[in-house]
């Protein structure tokens, strides 16, 4: 069982695609901190997976489709630090790394802005945004509906 934080969505639209991956355990909305950095906590989904079943690699892939990794400080209308885009990991080698080659493997590589860090601090988030859209189906979602059903089929 790994940890690994994705950074740069809304928390509910995030958490409500990502949890529908095969291999996932657990998913949690939240906010992590950069170390040196005198940035508001960004918010993101902290994925626990079961590394036999899904990869890094396989996780960045879905991230990547509902992210713009080329985007600073934005993902669709919500702007501002905390929607700046990032894989942060406690244990990093080798978690960050494979995120790394993942970027360094996409023909846009030189415009991503995706920052690969060291997790220094994460904060679970207030009571309302956890599993939001479970409670709330309806409620505002910036994911496509047809991306965000995409994978339904394959949850085990």
């Amino acid at each position: 069982m790994q940890t690994i934080y994705f950074a740069g969505r809304c928390p509910w639209d995030a958490q409500a695609f990502v949890k529908m991956m095969l291999g996932l355990i657990t998913t949690e909305a939240g906010r992590v901190s950069e170390a040196g950095e005198n940035l508001e906590d960004a918010k993101c989904v902290k994925t626990t997976f079961d590394e036999r079943r899904v990869t890094v690699t396989e996780l960045m892939g879905y991230f990547f489709e509902i992210t713009d990794p080329e985007s600073v400080n934005r993902q669709g209308a919500d702007t501002g630090e905390k929607y700046r885009t990032g894989v942060y990991s406690e244990n990093p080698p080798p978690r960050l790394r494979e995120a790394e080659a993942y970027i360094r493997a996409m023909p846009n590589r030189n415009r991503i802005r995706v920052k690969v860090l060291r997790l220094v601090r994460y904060i679970p988030s207030a009571e309302k945004h956890p599993d939001h859209l479970d409670k709330f189906p309806n409620d505002y979602c910036h994911i496509p509906r047809a991306l965000m059903t995409k994978y339904l089929l394959e949850v085990d």
